[in-house]
């Protein structure tokens, strides 16, 4: 059993955010292939109503997080993380497959869609303990000192798994037509992602267990979540929301924005978005360890400033024609949302109770996803559409970020009420 004063070594960060990995390359992957997914389960004579179609079933994936929240998370805090992790990355694995060997509405009609929202909903469930089983793991059994870098490491890990995720459709667009890709390659994704899946399982065998306090452990984790911390989980999703969304926007619904409106091709927009989904990546170390020395609430709250001035310059670079532009709008809100990815896990962590912190980081997390992350793409589509105004997923990205101000700015009391930390 670890205590929370070990030096975190290179091989538990590795083990433990493996199946971060598979989590954001499967629903990247998703969300980069939801055209052709449209045409595959959901066929119709109108282009956005197929399209929306199948953002729903993002979302669906997304909706069902706050059960698998509170699933995963009663597992974490009444028996352990390494169960809590080890069976949730065996669950998303299973999806993978099926989804891969899945049928289209050609093939086996209604039933397709079906069976795809089910699917989807069981990784969401699966993926809802995923993040932040392995956010607490980890960020328990480091010093205080060096939370933000590590916590930086499982934001690289989920970027990394982005990357993937964008770079692996990108391959199929170079080397398959579209019309294979409509047949048979969208499917090579997902059985790739069950590969990750099952090496996950294997070396996080091998990591060590946190130590559970079973004086302070609690029987119905979940009960005791809502009843006695219900505003921290509600602050916990303020505070996440701007980073969800803007990565949904940039990345999900800009993706497919810029090749059906704009008319670049599916390489370009791929290409990009894998660019600036690395430089995240990259940054994620950096801001997380930054966030050790002058403390987390000075980052934040420099990238949601950054967001509100810049936001409307960077939406106007990407609705130009040049795909420097394009790429240049992206980065910027690149730049931007690394702050919140690389933050939020170790944020997350300092602020939960103990005995509870799997359940409470979970729900929040995952509640924050449920209701503002997957559901973006097709929000922002929903609006563009209804509106007629190219800038109206910008807005929400303002009203976003505005809704987390608040709690950006109390974080030194919030990670106090835990103990002592971070510096503020």
């Amino acid at each position: 059993m670890a205590d929370a004063t070990s030096r975190t070594s290179p091989r538990t960060i590795f083990a433990a955010t493996s199946g971060n990995v598979l989590e954001w390359y499967d629903f990247t992957a998703y969300g980069f292939l939801a055209p052709v997914i449209a045409k595959v389960f959901f066929p119709s004579d109108d282009p956005v109503a197929s399209l929306l179609s199948a953002f729903a079933v993002l979302a669906v994936g997304y909706l069902a997080r706050p059960i698998g929240g509170a699933i995963f998370g009663h597992v974490g805090d009444r028996i352990g993380r390494k169960p809590a992790m080890i069976t949730a990355v065996a669950l998303m694995g299973a999806g993978s497959v099926a989804i891969a060997l899945l049928p289209g509405h050609a093939a086996i009609g209604a039933t397709a869609p079906i069976l795809l929202v089910l699917i989807r909903m069981v990784q969401g469930m699966a993926v809802a303990g995923e993040y932040t089983t392995a956010g607490v793991l980890l960020i328990e059994q480091t010093a205080p000192g060096r939370r933000g870098f590590v916590g930086g490491w499982i934001a690289f890990a989920m970027m990394l798994g982005c990357v993937a995720g964008s770079g692996v459709p990108a391959l199929l667009g170079a080397f398959l037509s579209q019309a294979q890709i409509e047949a048979w390659g969208w499917r090579i994704p997902f059985l790739l992602g069950s590969v990750v899946a099952a090496y996950s399982m294997i070396i996080r065998a091998q990591l060590t267990e946190s130590l559970l306090d079973r004086a302070t452990s609690i029987s119905a984790p979940i009960v005791s979540a809502f009843r006695d911390h219900w505003r921290l989980i509600g602050q916990m999703v303020l505070l996440l929301i701007p980073a969800a969304v803007i990565y949904f926007v940039i990345f999900v619904y800009a993706a497919t924005y810029l090749t059906d409106q704009m008319h670049f091709s599916s390489a370009q927009a791929l290409d990009i978005t894998t660019i600036n989904l690395l430089i995240i990546a990259l940054l994620s170390v950096g801001l997380g360890s930054l966030s050790d020395r002058v403390g987390r609430r000075a980052v934040f709250l420099a990238g949601a400033l950054a967001t509100l001035v810049l936001a409307g310059p960077f939406w106007w670079l990407m609705h130009q024609p040049s795909l420097t532009l394009v790429f240049r709008g992206q980065l910027g809100f690149s730049l931007v949302n690394a702050v919140g990815w690389a933050l939020s896990i170790t944020v997350l962590v300092e602020i939960a109770p103990k005995g509870l912190r799997c359940t409470t980081v979970a729900m929040g997390y995952n509640i924050c996803m449920a209701l503002f992350g997957g559901t973006t793409p097709m929000v922002a589509t929903y609006l563009v559409s209804r509106t007629g105004d190219d800038y109206a997923p910008v807005y929400y990205v303002i009203v976003a970020t505005l809704l987390s101000l608040p709690v950006i700015l109390r974080l030194p009391r919030l990670i106090a009420a835990q103990g002592p930390q971070t510096p503020p």
